[in-house]
């Protein structure tokens, strides 16, 4: 037994959240939705931050916005970013069968795009996740500093990119911005972070209350 399967098993069965990967498999989706010990990380921290506003950088099928949603308030809103149509409507489906319908809203589109429209309307975020397309984590990273309210928290998935991150042999351009992500998370003076090595990584850091 791992680590990651002997944290696991303490992690009672989520009925819910397994339909969603099962609905996600069906669909013939990418099987990349976070593993449950940070789906449950999410939660708590969305929780324990008092989040009212969270912005979530890819979808897929709703199983990282359900994890996000189920530490709002009541009046907490989750604003989650999509490329695909078909994509964004089987996670707010799921999202709606899960209770949190009326407290989401999806962009679908390049999700640089959607990040300039929020930054130009002046939308202001407590708390970003981040797990889309990898090139574009750096430039995602930024955008989440500019729409950042001080002391909000980011989180970053798939770090590690199933040990491509650490093969000093793989240096693909996704490879590469995830380790410039990685450094920025971990090492820029504006933020306070680090990162989990557990699962295929997360880093974590919140913007420092002085950082915009």
């Amino acid at each position: 037994m791992n680590p990651e399967e002997y944290a696991d098993h303490f992690l009672e069965h989520d009925g819910l959240l397994a339909r969603v990967k099962q609905n996600i498999a069906d669909k013939g989706m990418p099987a990349i939705s976070i593993a449950p010990g940070y789906g449950r990380l999410l939660t708590m921290l969305v929780a324990a931050t008092k989040a009212e506003q969270v912005l979530e950088i890819g979808a897929l099928g709703g199983y990282s916005g359900i994890c996000l949603a189920r530490g709002l308030a009541p009046q907490g809103r989750l604003t989650s970013l999509e490329l695909k149509q078909e994509y964004a409507d089987l996670a707010l489906a799921h999202l709606t069968e899960a209770g949190f319908g009326d407290q989401v809203e999806f962009k679908v589109g390049l999700a640089v795009d959607s990040l300039e429209t929020l930054k130009q309307e002046g939308r202001k975020f407590d708390f970003f996740f981040i797990d889309a397309d990898k090139e574009n984590y750096p430039a995602y990273l930024e955008y989440a500093i500019e729409l950042a309210n001080p002391g909000a928290i980011i989180a970053g998935d798939n770090t590690f990119l199933r040990g491509r991150t650490l093969n000093p042999d793989k240096n693909g351009p996704s490879v590469q911005a995830i380790r410039r992500f990685n450094e920025s998370m971990a090492t820029d003076e504006r933020l306070i972070g680090t990162i989990l090595p557990a699962y295929d990584g997360l880093a974590v850091a919140m913007v420092k209350p002085q950082q915009r």
